[in-house]
């Protein structure tokens, strides 16, 4: 199998009829969902949660087996070993990667190459894929296919590394380019990416999290907090079919059209998540000043949605609150009619774990299917 040759953008040929409903219905679901965003005095630490879930979802894509509550049980002190322990090591290195780029562009500075290196080499830092060349773009051929398969086997030959950088460089032009949406052309941004296949590893994840980054530097979103990856997880087969389909019959509208469908039902699925969070964050905050009446109530209430796992000390340290004072607030906040429950007592050196079952039961619920308007 040759080698694929990646059409020049901004594409020529596209089915605009085709897309004219689903380019407005995205457009639409989009915008009501920023608006939203917008309204939140903090959605960094609201939503947080969101973010957890969009790392371990787009993790999952490529194989990892490890849980929001897995991963901040460890970060809470609780052991795992062996390929969980590697799993959640993946999962908080596409978390910290996310984080990164979102203050980068945060900061005013634009989507680039160099950003994407620097991501590349968060996202590979001491775990699977480490020896595939973490922050470089790859210098030899790779292709995709079952284990073990040969060039020939491949079922998709990414261009030849000798054309790649200037391949790159016009992906990296086009960035700036207005086309004729800026959905669909989140839309292509995606899919060329992932058909230039730049590193050995690690594509499908950089190619998710540019996501939202190219949305919110395109100011289509008030905060770069739009995950697709639970779409995208649960229509897997569709995903890779569609993206397969630009390569074997250059089928880019039916592509976009998934995409812009992509959009339209995440942002419908975040709509209903982000507005139970937001009335949790209400009831909460009454909660903790009817259970502890202290000034410390801003401090954890925004502590225990940040983390909604944790233990008392790094909690004391994150939030500034005195370790005493805290654990006589959190034997509060625990007993029958609060928000947190303890997940592990703790015993000698081992810390005790606390959870917030009803904001951690939002975050983890099943995608979504496809739904319709009423």
């Amino acid at each position: 199998m040759n080698p694929y040759t990646p059409d020049a953008l901004p594409l020529k040929q596209l089915d605009y009829a085709r897309l004219i409903t689903p380019v407005g219905e995205a457009n639409a679901k989009l915008a009501e969902y920023s608006g939203l965003l917008q309204g939140i005095i903090n959605p960094a630490v609201m939503l947080s949660p969101l973010t957890q879930q969009e790392a371990v979802l787009s993790s999952k894509i490529e194989g990892t087996q490890a849980t929001v509550e897995e991963v901040l049980e460890q970060e809470a002190g609780q052991h795992f070993e062996g390929r969980k322990s590697a799993d959640i090591h993946e999962v908080r290195n596409y978390r910290k990667a996310l984080l990164l780029s979102q203050q980068h562009l945060q900061a005013g500075r634009p989507i680039s190459l160099s950003l994407l290196r620097q991501l590349h080499e968060i996202l590979l830092d001491n775990v699977r894929g480490q020896d595939k060349s973490p922050g470089h773009f790859r210098r030899d051929q790779n292709w995709i296919g079952h284990a073990g398969c040969t060039l020939e086997q491949a079922t998709f030959v990414p261009p030849n590394p000798l054309q790649l950088a200037d391949h790159l460089q016009h992906w990296q032009e086009y960035l700036q380019h207005q086309d004729f949406d800026v959905l669909a052309q989140a839309a292509i941004v995606h899919a060329q990416f992932e058909l230039l296949h730049p590193f050995k590893d690690g594509n499908g994840r950089i190619g998710r999290l540019l996501i939202p980054l190219f949305l919110y530097a395109r100011q289509r979103l008030s905060s770069p907090m739009f995950y697709l990856s639970a779409y995208l997880e649960s229509h897997r087969e569709e995903y890779y079919q569609r993206l397969a389909n630009i390569s074997r019959h250059n089928d880019w509208s039916g592509w976009i059209q998934f995409f812009l469908e992509a959009i339209t039902q995440q942002a419908h699925t975040n709509l209903l998540q982000v507005r139970r969070i937001m009335a949790l964050y209400e009831t909460t905050k009454n909660q903790i000043r009817e259970i502890t009446h202290t000034q410390h109530s801003p401090q954890l209430l925004d502590g225990i949605f940040d983390q909604p796992i944790f233990n008392a000390a790094d909690f004391a340290r994150r939030n500034q609150i005195n370790k005493q004072t805290l654990q006589g607030l959190l034997r509060q906040l625990s007993q029958t009619q609060g928000p947190l429950s303890i997940l592990r007592q703790g015993q000698g050196r081992t810390p005790t774990i606390y959870a917030f079952p009803q904001l951690l039961n939002i975050c983890q619920g099943a995608p979504l299917p496809r739904q319709q308007e009423v």
